[in-house]
């Protein structure tokens, strides 16, 4: 089920003693199983996605070409497949029936990726489509030469890389000659080129003269495995002889050919006799008409037309944008064999790239080499002196070659895929809105993979979970929060201000979410120390165990035991569902047109007192002030809009001011809000470089360019990459983003003008149902800047806020802190020492490696028997950051992972970050905004207090009682 990236980046091999039965009596699957033969197979695909690229640049070609059957010849959509009334009542099957008529789409074509003239040597290609009904069609995809040139998948992809580009006559014979055999071997080689002469020496008249083969085999229903294959139909007119001056001489004879008389062609089918005949997994073997003869199954007619009409050429025009595949059809005549299996995952990449729906991005040689020659000296390096401590290039640098470390070994698919691969309809036509317009539940960001990041979706991995029922209870997480988190004296980070505890927990909101059963339904009992009671509901009779709801696991396969992994009920991506919604309907609730609902500038109340917008869940004043202010931001984003472009309609309004608050939103994130709790100058240049490119110094640029030239931009300037896992937030993500310190326990909140406390309260007085009676009375400005003035708390340990160990949520009564460790523990994240390895750290052998206080490490040593059973939510908290950072070094590998792909998967935030979709004021509007200006947009009293050199995160300028500002 999991799969690092490392383990995908195996090559197949050529058929051979790797290859076992697996797939019932006709196929057999690469590496022992279907899902083995998944992951080599997408590789593959990915390979000719590059291909794709080679041929473009080498054709300074404008766009992305299909990587075989570029030049089309034909696209008519008025032909008809008619079977035959006497059809054998064994081929009776589906919608093979007798006398059934079915109306087809045709494309020939050329078979060359390159579009070349036609007299040039190459092979032909048929592709129909068969409109059985409104959900039904088949795709039958033919080559005029009855077998293919290799004999599997992976000779497929080598060819085809060998020879893209091979534009030339010189550039054919130096792929064919000299780079194949390096490739495939000198006899395959041999054999390749001469099945490649066969078929393309031969000069051809006429398309509609010639024969083409399906190469592969289908089944067809209960009558087994066949090969079908088109011949023209008896009587059909000769044709003149082939043109050497006139590229597009085909064409030009079909055109003359069709205004006289019908094309027709015969359909026929060869069935299967046995592995030795006629094979299913080998391509390139031949089904000899001796061995298996021919059956006419139908009659293909393309209709006498006019191909020279306006009509005509816009539906030549319709049909060379169609992406064929012999996967869209239905089970009854699923494609089988090595080549079919692969061309599933190659006809889906390839289509989706040349459509503009999937990307993929080429690693020169260079960052390669280059990257694992510095991950070698950086380890080394790092023994002595730690990248945090290096020189400001050299650390960059090593963060770069660190994070591409991260992104080889520590993006883990947890998707369940199918495996073998199913028939299916074909793909409809993406939405032209969701093309531009961010969806209400996430989904329709990768265009090419609907359900990716979207609400639903699993949580991925960083590691390999470890999921040790054994240990849920070892040692007792009560215990552990009772010496190692509870707070007995607030811990300040006096770097930061209460509005960077507030700005993460409504980022978490945005990110990441796991569904709980209801109370009673299934919950997770934890035994409690000797002596100790809990009332696990309020009011409620004491009881021997802490008793909260367990999270709902997702079961990839029946049977399929321990539930390690878990939905997110909220999307993936940074799309501002926090403020916007999770789905359609709560969406519309908050909206009154384009605008947000906001009376009097407030939140719309629920009937509980809690406000209504997108993620309302744990509320306080922290999360109200957030909520509000980019509410209010959302409306000014519309307002302007409509002034600026009168033609819009308000649903555009909306939309495009949905996606200049989300993207604000992930800005202010990445160069404000963490340089802010990261604070050294490294990080802020290297998260500045990820929005806007990197320093403008040759020593960085040469530096990027040997190790990641695509990190010479900003992220925004780049095309999405998922990096060889699909993109989702991961379960080791969620563990490293469980901020609870930051929260303090007491609030002064303070008018801005004068300094004059206004009132003194509890968390429990400015959370829930409570929270809105006080952010009401004393104002979003007051409250901003109370917030603003006021120090979170050190991630740390004994620093767990008060409040939240007898929290009451949802009919419950918890202790958040022993929740946060059981919950980790359960969800198969590593325990701490693991969690380290698994991000190339070295290992901790003593308790003393992992804390130099040595308070600390006698507490640790009194609650755990040995370094291995650390939390690693404890450990995290236990070691000492780097200087200036809010925490641990631990905790942000995986956030320099994590950081960059929320940016680089998103086509919101990359490739369709441009004016055309967010509109060119949209855009400005984003640049030139951050934290301050959306502060004093709304509240611009404000001014004299936001700090002048920092952050909006960083302590504000306090007014003192006597209504003046400290010195200095």
């Amino acid at each position: 089920m999991y799969e690092t990236k490392q383990s995908r980046s195996a090559v197949a091999p050529p058929v051979g003693e790797r290859e076992v039965a697996a797939g019932g009596p006709y196929e057999r699957f690469v590496g022992g199983s279907p899902q083995v033969e998944r992951v080599i197979f997408e590789r593959l695909a990915r390979e000719l996605m590059l291909v794709q690229l080679k041929v473009k640049k080498r054709a300074k070609a404008a766009d992305v070409e299909r990587a075989f059957h570029a030049k089309g010849i034909l696209g008519v959509e008025n032909a008809t497949l008619r079977f035959r009334r006497d059809l054998p009542e064994d081929l009776q099957v589906g919608f093979a029936r007798p006398g059934a008529a079915y109306p087809v789409t045709v494309r020939l074509s050329n078979a060359s990726g390159v579009r070349q003239a036609d007299f040039e040597p190459d092979l032909r290609g048929a592709a129909l489509r068969v409109r059985v009904g409104p959900t039904e069609a088949h795709d039958l995809l033919m080559t005029n030469y009855p077998v293919s040139h290799a004999r599997n998948a992976w000779e497929f992809v080598q060819f085809a890389k060998v020879m893209a580009g091979a534009n030339t006559r010189l550039r054919k014979a130096f792929a064919l000659f000299v780079r194949l055999p390096l490739v495939v071997g000198a006899r395959q080689a041999r054999r390749m080129r001469r099945n490649v002469r066969a078929g393309t020496r031969r000069r051809v008249g006429s398309l509609a003269l010639e024969r083409y083969w399906s190469r592969g085999a289908i089944l067809w229903g209960d009558a087994g495995p066949v090969r079908y294959r088109l011949r023209p139909a008896p009587g059909v007119l000769g044709a003149p002889a082939p043109s050497r001056t006139d590229a597009d001489y085909l064409r030009h004879e079909l055109a003359t050919r069709l205004v006289r008389t019908d094309v027709v062609f015969e359909l026929c089918v060869q069935r299967y006799v046995d592995g030795a005949r006629t094979a299913i997994e080998n391509g390139a073997a031949v089904w000899r008409e001796s061995d298996s003869p021919p059956v006419v199954v139908a009659t293909l007619t393309i209709p006498r037309q006019d191909l020279d009409t306006a009509d005509a050429r816009a539906v030549e025009l319709l049909v060379d944008e169609m992406a064929f595949d012999p996967w869209n059809t239905t089970e009854e005549f699923r494609p089988l064999g090595n080549l079919n299996r692969a061309r599933r995952a190659a006809y889906e990449a390839g289509s989706a790239h040349r459509r503009g729906y999937r990307f993929v991005t080429p690693v020169p040689r260079r960052n390669a080499v280059v990257g694992r020659f510095l991950d070698g000296l950086f380890r080394v390096v790092d023994r002595v002196v730690p990248w945090h401590r290096l020189p400001r290039g050299l650390g960059l640098l090593n963060l770069e070659a660190f994070r591409q470390v991260l992104r080889r070994r520590n993006l883990i698919d947890t998707e369940v895929h199918e495996a073998p691969p199913q028939a299916h309809r074909v793909s409809p036509v993406v939405d032209a809105d969701l093309r531009t317009r961010r969806s209400y539940d996430g989904t329709w960001n990768d265009l090419s993979a609907p359900r990716m990041g979207a609400v639903g979706a699993a949580f991925g991995r960083n590691l390999a979970p470890d999921y040790r029922p054994d240990l849920f209870d070892v040692p007792n997480p009560v215990l552990v929060s009772r010496r190692l988190l509870h707070r007995d004296a607030f811990i300040p980070a006096t770097s930061l201000n209460v509005l960077a505890a507030g700005w993460i927990q409504f980022q978490v909101h945005d990110w990441v979410n796991h569904r709980r059963f209801p109370a009673g339904l299934q919950d997770v009992e934890v035994p409690l120390p000797r002596g100790m009671t809990w009332r696990n509901t309020p009011g409620g009779a004491p009881e021997r165990v802490m008793r909260f709801a367990d999270n709902e696991g997702m079961w990839p396969a029946e049977g399929a035991e321990p539930p390690v992994l878990f939905a997110n009920t909220a999307s993936h991506w940074w799309d501002g569902s926090e403020v916007y919604g999770g789905d359609a309907s709560v969406a519309l609730s908050l909206r009154d047109g384009a605008q947000l609902r906001l009376p009097g500038g407030h939140l719309p109340a629920g009937a509980d007192g809690v406000p209504l917008t997108g993620f309302r869940d744990n509320w306080w004043l922290g999360l109200s002030v957030m909520h509000t202010l980019f509410a209010r931001e959302h409306n000014a984003v519309c307002e302007a809009l409509r002034s600026e472009y009168r033609h819009m309609d308000e649903e555009a309004v909306y939309h495009t001011a949905r996606l200049v608050v989300s993207a604000l939103i992930a800005k202010i994130h990445t160069v404000e809000w963490t340089p802010a709790i990261l604070r050294t100058e490294l990080i802020d240049l290297s998260l500045r470089a990820n929005w806007e490119g990197p320093p403008q110094n040759w020593l960085t640029q040469l530096g990027l360019w040997l190790v990641d030239e695509h990190a010479l931009t900003g992220i925004t300037e780049t095309v999405p990459d998922h990096h060889g896992a699909p993109y989702s937030l991961t379960e080791d993500f969620v563990t490293v983003y469980r901020m609870h310190p930051l929260i303090p326990d007491d609030y002064e909140i303070a008018d801005h003008r004068t300094g004059h406390l206004l009132g003194s309260y509890g968390f429990r007085e400015v959370q829930g149902m409570a929270t809105e009676e006080v952010a009401r009375r004393v104002g979003l400005a007051n409250a901003l800047y109370s917030l603003g003035i006021a120090h979170p708390g050190a991630i740390t340990l004994h620093n767990y806020p008060q409040a939240l160990l007898e929290f009451e949520r949802d009919g419950e009564l918890i202790d958040l802190s022993v929740v946060d460790l059981v919950r980790t523990r359960r969800r198969g994240v590593p325990r701490y020492n693991d969690f380290r390895a698994g991000l190339h750290k070295p290992r901790v052998r003593r308790f003393e490696d992992v804390s130099s206080d040595p308070d600390v490490v006698a507490q640790l040593k009194d609650v755990y028997r040995t370094v291995d059973e650390i939390d690693t939510m404890v450990g995290l908290f236990a070691e000492n950051p780097p200087a200036g950072f809010g925490f641990s070094d631990t905790a942000f590998r995986i956030f320099i992972l994590m950081a960059s792909r929320r940016l680089q998967s998103d086509r919101f935030l990359t490739v369709d970050f441009r004016p055309e979709v967010y509109t060119p004021l949209g855009l400005d509007w984003i640049d030139r905004s951050g934290m301050k200006s959306v502060i004093l947009r709304h509240c611009p009293e404000l001014a004299a207090s936001l700090p002048r050199k920092a952050s909006a995160f960083a302590p504000w300028v306090p007014m003192m009682p006597d209504g003046q500002r400290p010195a200095g």
